[in-house]
């Protein structure tokens, strides 16, 4: 079977592994939130790794540190969320934690990947 060089990225795999954490955290919250939080939490989260893997099919650096910066925030609106969550006693405080620290190693694989798709490659002189 072929693998896509999206899923050959452990960012990737951590990111689609706190996917199927958070779902599973929200099939407690209450009914009143299906179409509320728990869907704008869900929606967020799967954003993070369908951003990640769009990138990686990008052909310019540009396009990929583009979709990786949205994979960023998607993140962010994600702790913002969980952290919502917790305050409205939906989600405990050590899960709240749990994620915090999860979502803390993601961030830092997104802004490595971020930074090496910045990056400027080297001008190569011309030989004569």
């Amino acid at each position: 079977m072929y693998t896509f060089s999206f899923e050959r990225l452990e960012v990737w795999n951590k990111s689609r592994i706190l996917t199927k954490k958070i779902y599973y955290a929200t099939r407690s919250f209450p009914e009143s939130e299906k179409f509320g939080l728990t869907g704008q939490i869900r929606r967020a989260v799967i954003s993070v790794c369908s951003n990640l893997a769009e990138g990686s099919s990008r052909k310019t650096k540009k396009d990929q540190a583009h979709f990786y910066n949205i994979s960023f925030s998607s993140l962010m609106e994600t702790l913002n969320q969980l952290i919502i969550s917790n305050d409205l006693e939906y989600l405990d405080n050590q899960s709240l934690l749990d994620f915090r620290n999860e979502i803390h190693t993601i961030s830092l694989m997104i802004n490595n990947l971020t930074s090496y798709a910045n990056r400027k490659e080297p001008l190569h002189e011309k030989k004569y």
